[in-house]
């Protein structure tokens, strides 16, 4: 192009006769105050339920007066949520994924039973039995994986059949009859260690509530600090988009289930120590409760988003909500309508921090 025809923005101009030209520009939305807290709770999912946590510390500290702040208390509610919270954790690295397992609770009750039945029936050193039942409950979250991974079965589907057949072995291994305590103290007196503690001021803390809280600060760093775990948030929120990007979404699902089927059996152990003895009907609705602590901890059903901490903030809610109930003698029934209503709350809550724009 010569001098004579090359064209400048002026010349450009001219040749439109002088009329004026504008780029179009395209404004963001400013956004209203309720935006902000909106896209704050969405950049940060795990302050909403330490904000609820704060305020239901407050509410029922100031209804129940000194006796919901004792030292006593306090640490009574760590005991009441400690195996809550386990499974809560287990439950949370399924639901990351966009799954749920309903068979956390089983997985459970049948590894306190075989503990039982190998350390305390059959003589199996107890250490060993630990072991044992370390690796069947990594098997039985393997089972579960395989089935939503390899024969392509929706994870509800295969966790509410396996809950089944799980329940079904802690009934037959069992005979459906409870383990009574002096029978484990004689035999496997290691088995109920996590039912032990230390005093702290008038706190008795108990070995099983640092266990919980040890499950979470491992999983957390796994999640947050490991190629694995943004593997995990990627296959939860997208599986074919994390598939175009090479992670192997199936090995992943299945190292997922495993753990979580390991997590359940370290439950299994703490649970021993919880109740004193070994019961196959032992929290039988663990896998409601746990998924409730997971609700409630910001973590959302449709996977890849929110914190693990999230669950065991949610399981310290229920507990505080359990205790602050009670002691303002609220009746059990009304109990359970507020834990319903908090669950309802929370899923409507994340729906609402979903839609915040990018």
């Amino acid at each position: 192009m010569t001098s004579a025809t090359r064209q400048t923005p002026e010349g450009y101009e001219a040749a439109l006769g002088g009329a004026d030209t504008k780029v179009a520009q395209f404004e963001a939305p400013r956004r209203t105050p309720l935006g902000h807290v909106q896209h704050f709770l969405h950049s940060n999912p795990t302050m909403v339920p330490v904000i609820v946590l704060v305020l239901s510390l407050i509410v029922f500290g100031a209804l129940a007066g000194g006796r919901f702040f004792s030292a006593f208390n306090l640490s009574l509610i760590l005991q009441q949520v400690s195996i809550i919270g386990i499974l809560a954790a287990a439950q949370s690295l399924i639901i990351l994924t966009a799954g749920i397992d309903l068979s956390v609770a089983a997985i459970m009750a049948l590894m306190s039973v075989l503990a039982g039945k190998l350390a305390v029936e059959s003589g199996v050193p107890a250490p060993m039995a630990i072991l044992m039942i370390f690796g069947m409950g990594a098997g039985a979250g393997l089972l579960n994986g395989f089935l939503v991974t390899k024969i392509k079965l929706p994870p509800f589907i295969v966790t509410l059949g396996t809950w089944n057949i799980f329940y079904a072995l802690t009934l037959w291994f069992s005979g459906a009859q409870s383990m009574r305590s002096q029978d484990i103290d004689a035999a496997a007196p290691m088995l109920k260690w996590f039912g032990n503690g230390f005093q702290i001021g008038g706190a008795n803390i108990t070995y099983g509530s640092v266990l919980m809280v040890v499950v979470f600060g491992v999983l957390w760093y796994m999640l947050n600090k490991t190629a694995w775990g943004r593997h995990v948030y990627a296959v939860g929120d997208d599986k074919d988009a994390a598939e175009l990007a090479g992670i192997r979404t199936d090995r992943t699902l299945i190292s997922v289930y495993a753990l979580a089927g390991l997590v359940c059996a370290l439950a299994a152990w703490a649970a021993i120590g919880r109740v004193g003895s070994i019961s196959p009907t032992s929290f039988y609705e663990g896998n409601l409760h746990s998924i409730t602590a997971v609700v409630v901890g910001g973590i959302s059903l449709f996977g890849g988003r929110g914190s693990i901490l999230g669950a065991l903030f949610g399981a310290l809610i229920v507990g505080v909500f359990n205790s602050g109930l009670r002691l303002v003698q609220v009746d059990v029934l009304w109990q359970l309508f507020a834990i319903g209503w908090l669950v309802i709350i929370a899923v409507a809550i994340d729906q609402w921090i979903r839609k915040v724009s990018a």
